[in-house]
């Protein structure tokens, strides 16, 4: 290698250490505000907002994936992400300084903005930097960054939330979004020819209104109103009739925002799909495994967050062997169906936990599904980058994880719902009329440790049968994944990189 190529590499190098931290700070946002909301709640009074400091902020940062997706492609990679960590940063600040629960929901709105392209932008930038074959490397550590994040999270919430204020876990932020924006601002490359395009901003705010909308109509649904009630019925009624108005703009408009086209490519549906559920069994992993080993068997906030090590340790490492292989091999199809297998049996396993099970248990299955989630993380990503052109790596990449993210706050939103239904009926069975006068979201948030010992221990009866409920409806959502699995093409993988490429030179007519 002479001294150019290694001064390029090098570069690169550091280039991709920028996009790890960003991908972590965005990940890390997902997971570490739960932790600390007993505390938000307690200094700012507002518990019957509590859940929209989560909602505003996945609501924000998914319906902004794919918009990001298409603009770096017709933008390129580098503007568009100093944008992104510029308001991701500016959020966090804004959040920081919060003095109610509307300001603090507003900021984790704006933060959200910016976050809906650091992990899209993060993915499409390495395929610019390397070659499909070579990618699973770099994929793998990006994998890392997740399971970091899950793991992570909710422990660092905490931990700051008890020991100093709940606002340094904005504040922290800061100087690691700092060093990433001057990063990146110095090694990326920009991109010189700005293609000629059309923004699709009818299909954008349709798609985030449909969105919105739903997410609405499921935190809504059996909390702040009845299921039955209007405004649940309305709501969701208004986010169809927007998404389907969404897909109809997308046939006839010049660029789309997600060109339909492209889920003619089996692999791009497959990995989109996949995306889907991969992100709804995500989120009701790292959430509702600390709800059972915290209100349920009663370890504290930080011993449950370190019984979630072995799982971000399987992950990580599993990532690492399996990107390896990919670029010796140039095979990826078997990995998610290997994947999907441990998470299924993960998740079929957490459906046998009851009151007496021990955290050791709990800690053991979710190794499983953390290996798996390992296994099959970024395959999908790297499949699909590698089906399509590379003037479309952006649009896939923001597609997937468009999915992905919607996954997540619909199980977020949706399994909560469930929980609070279900909770709601148990603890009517085993309290009786006391039970009826209990308040599920309190459960939830602080389990039974306030409550008198012979209503403590139907509490958790209730909420360990509620949450088997949460563990029998991701069982379906496993075995979708291994049939998508089953579903995946196998294409050789490109060895060049995915440079988007310059328009061609006008050629000189010819002498008559």
């Amino acid at each position: 290698m002479n001294a150019n190529a290694e001064t390029i590499q090098r570069s690169a190098l550091v280039t991709f250490g920028a996009i790890m931290l960003a991908t972590l700070l965005a990940a890390l946002d997902q997971t570490i505000v739960a932790t600390a909301l007993p505390k938000i709640v307690s200094d700012l009074n507002g518990f019957e907002h509590l859940s929209w400091v989560v909602t505003a902020y996945l609501v924000s940062s998914t319906v902004t994936v794919p918009l990001y997706g298409k603009l770096s492609d017709l933008y390129g990679r580098r503007n568009l992400f100093l944008v992104a960590i510029t308001i991701f940063l500016a959020g966090s600040a804004l959040c920081g300084v919060s003095q109610t629960m509307g300001q603090l929901i507003a900021f984790r709105a704006l933060q959200g903005i910016g976050a809906g392209g650091l992990i899209p932008l993060s993915q499409a930038a390495i395929a610019d930097l390397f070659p499909p074959r070579e990618r699973g490397r770099y994929q793998a550590y990006i994998a890392g960054m997740w399971a970091i994040a899950a793991v992570a999270g909710p422990l660092l919430g905490g931990t700051l939330s008890d020991h100093a204020s709940w606002r340094w876990i904005f504040y922290i932020n800061l100087p690691l979004g700092l060093l990433a924006l001057v990063v990146v601002a110095r090694t990326m490359k920009s991109q010189t020819h700005i293609r000629e395009h059309k923004i699709d901003y009818l299909g954008a705010a349709m798609l985030s209104g449909g969105i919105t909308a739903i997410l609405l109509a499921l935190v809504w649904g059996g909390t702040s109103f009845p299921w039955g009630s209007w405004q649940v019925i309305g709501t969701a009624a208004a986010g169809v009739l927007l998404s389907i108005g969404f897909l109809i703009v997308e046939r006839f408009v010049p660029e789309p925002l997600l060109p339909l086209e492209l889920f003619r490519n089996r692999i791009v549906a497959v990995s989109c799909g996949a995306g889907l559920v991969i992100g709804a069994l995500l989120f009701a992993v790292v959430i509702y495994a600390p709800v059972y080993m915290q209100d349920v068997l009663g370890t504290s906030a930080t011993k449950s967050g370190a019984l979630l090590i072995p799982l971000t340790v399987g992950w990580t490492v599993v990532s690492v062997i399996v990107g390896q292989i990919i670029a010796r091999t140039g095979r990826y199809r078997v990995f998610p169906i290997i994947g999907s297998c441990f998470v299924l049996a993960g998740i079929l396993l957490l459906t046998t936990l009851d009151k007496n099970s021990s955290t050791a248990t709990v800690s053991g299955f979710l190794v499983l599904v953390g290996i798996g989630m390992g296994v099959m993380f970024q395959v999908y990503v790297i499949a699909a980058q590698n089906a399509v052109d590379v003037t479309q790596i952006g649009v896939v990449t923001g597609q997937i994880n468009f999915y992905r993210s919607m996954g997540g706050s619909f199980a977020v939103a949706g399994l909560g719902a469930l929980l609070t239904s279900r909770l709601g009926t148990e603890l009517a069975k085993q309290l009786g009329a006391a039970g009826k006068r209990i308040d599920p979201n309190t459960v939830v948030q602080s389990g039974a440790e306030h409550l008198p010992p012979h209503v403590a221990a139907g509490v958790t009866t209730a909420l360990s049968d509620s949450l088997h409920s949460v563990w029998l409806v991701c069982v379906p959502l496993a075995a979708i994944a291994l049939v998508l699995a089953l579903a995946l093409e196998e294409r050789p993988l490109r060895r060049q990189a995915d440079h988007a490429p310059a328009p061609p030179e006008r050629q000189p007519e010819p002498v008559s």
